[in-house]
């Protein structure tokens, strides 16, 4: 059964594809007077747009948000915390660098998390981040290091979540003790009500050899961005990785979408975003890679450059296509996200049934 997830926006929302013309939530400058416009001084702040699209994605049924890791952006820390006490169902994906905290901090945190929530969180670890980034943090590892600090991150983080100690007379306890080249824990371990939580799921991103092999090691759910290419292989390559070390690691897929009643309808909306950054040329089109698949959502403003443009049932069907070749977990994105949310929820995401076959229209409409 797929898991759908939506990633929430980390610097305001809106209709346009510039950055800074999407001012809901704070960003990009003040919004423009509408006879609807409420002046009164702190009536609505920031956070309420962020509040209503975490719960938008409960209410169209989406399995959960991802709360995104940005620099120039919200704390993901903070909105996931807001999410999960926002939500009653939703899974809470954070998103977080590794060098933010000590894996022992990042434990601590998410347990009293998972306690809020009824264990509704989970981590994704953003290993792969731009080099500038990583100096304006004062983080000194580079290159496949990073990758070597998440795996002990992530053995340090469960080791002192799942080995609590156990007092003795005269003696504290016996409990996690690791000593690697990034940490060293002596006695470390969770006891009392912080004991006994479920550990959040791990979701890892990635296309090289060295984020491969962590996902396989560690991770259980590894996020692929969609390539011209298409991602089989890059799916045959986790699971042959994951197999040699004993493990099953699912496949997940983040995925940009506009979808619409008719195939022109999406187009048209495309084409008018794609006219806000690149009024002179070129086309919209020719970025299109067929089966619905487009590459000019990053131009748009998303994370992730290739994306589905369609109408509903053909997008659906592509989504059906991803689950056929192993993709089990999607991420999904739109803006404006309220409006897209219950697009997603109302119109695209019923045309699949539990199982991903997609419903023939006689089936939709009964």
């Amino acid at each position: 059964m797929t898991e759908f997830l939506w990633r929430l926006p980390s610097r305001g929302d809106g209709r346009h594809a510039p950055a800074g013309r999407r001012n809901r939530g704070g960003f990009g400058g003040p919004a423009p007077l509408t006879p609807a416009t409420d002046l009164r001084p702190g009536h609505f702040g920031p956070f309420d747009d962020l509040a209503q699209i975490i719960d938008a994605a409960e209410l169209a049924g989406l399995d959960g948000v991802l709360a995104p890791y940005d620099p120039q952006g919200e704390e993901s820390w903070i909105v996931a915390g807001g999410a999960l006490r926002g939500t009653r169902h939703s899974r809470v994906v954070v998103e977080f660098q590794p060098a933010f905290g000590t894996p022992v901090y990042a434990a601590k945190i998410s347990a009293t998390l998972q306690r809020i929530s009824g264990g509704r969180l989970a981590w994704q670890l953003a290993v792969d981040t731009d080099p500038a980034d990583a100096r304006a943090r004062g983080d000194r590892v580079t290159g496949d290091d990073r990758y070597a600090r998440a795996a002990e991150f992530l053995t340090v983080a469960r080791g002192v979540w799942n080995e609590a100690p156990v007092p003795s007379a005269g003696f504290a306890g016996t409990g996690f003790h690791y000593e690697g080249a990034h940490y060293d824990v002596i006695d470390g371990g969770f006891r009392g009500i912080l004991s006994g939580l479920p550990f959040p799921a791990v979701y890892l991103t990635g296309d090289s050899a060295a984020a491969l092999e962590l996902s396989a090691a560690h991770g259980d759910v590894h996020v692929f961005t969609e390539t011209a290419a298409g991602v089989g292989a890059a799916i045959a390559a986790l699971r042959e990785r994951a197999t040699a070390v004993g493990r099953t690691v699912r496949a997940g897929l983040e995925l940009p979408v506009i979808a619409r009643e008719t195939e022109e309808e999406a187009w048209a909306r495309v084409d008018r975003q794609w006219r806000e950054v690149h009024p002179d040329g070129p086309d919209a089109r020719e970025h299109d890679l067929g089966d619905g698949r487009w590459a000019g959502f990053a131009d748009l403003g998303y994370a992730a450059a290739i994306g589905l443009v369609g109408s509903y049932a053909q997008v659906a069907q592509q989504l059906s296509r991803y689950a056929e070749a192993g993709i089990d977990s999607v991420v999904l994105s739109g803006h404006p996200h309220i409006e897209e949310l219950h697009r997603a929820g109302e119109h695209l995401l019923f045309l699949a049934d539990p199982v991903g076959r997609t419903m023939t229209a006689q089936e939709a409409t009964a």
